[in-house]
């Protein structure tokens, strides 16, 4: 074997070598890959549910928040009317009674002079 042969052994044996050194890695990736795809796969088929009880969720929360508006609007009237009523009753009660007061009182230091 001559010297030139044997370097084509050798740089053949180094290429083996570094193919075999990189094929290692190589494979751990592609393991890698094929359980990434799995976890995928995975969540995927679990997180299809979720998002089907999410829109429930937020379908419901909306129907109650439509309600309670309702509910606001109703309070919002009821105040009103009540504000209103005391209004009329004030102005209905309110002036007859201070007139009556204001009698009661100057009877009251008519009377009071005269002891």
């Amino acid at each position: 074997m001559t010297g030139g042969e044997l370097a084509v052994v050798i740089l053949a044996a180094s290429v083996a070598l570094l193919v075999l050194l990189l094929g290692f890695p190589l494979v751990k990736l592609g393991k890698l890959l094929d359980k990434t795809a799995e976890t995928v796969t995975v969540f995927n088929n679990e997180f299809e549910p979720i998002l089907a009880e999410a829109k429930q969720t937020l379908s419901e929360a909306n129907r109650q928040l439509k309600r309670m508006d309702n509910i606001s609007k109703d309070v919002e009237q009821v105040t009103t009317n009540i504000s209103s009523l005391v209004a009329v009753f004030t102005a209905s009660v309110g002036a007859p009674l201070t007139k009556v007061f204001g009698l009661l009182q100057g009877v009251s230091k008519v009377f009071g002079k005269r002891k």
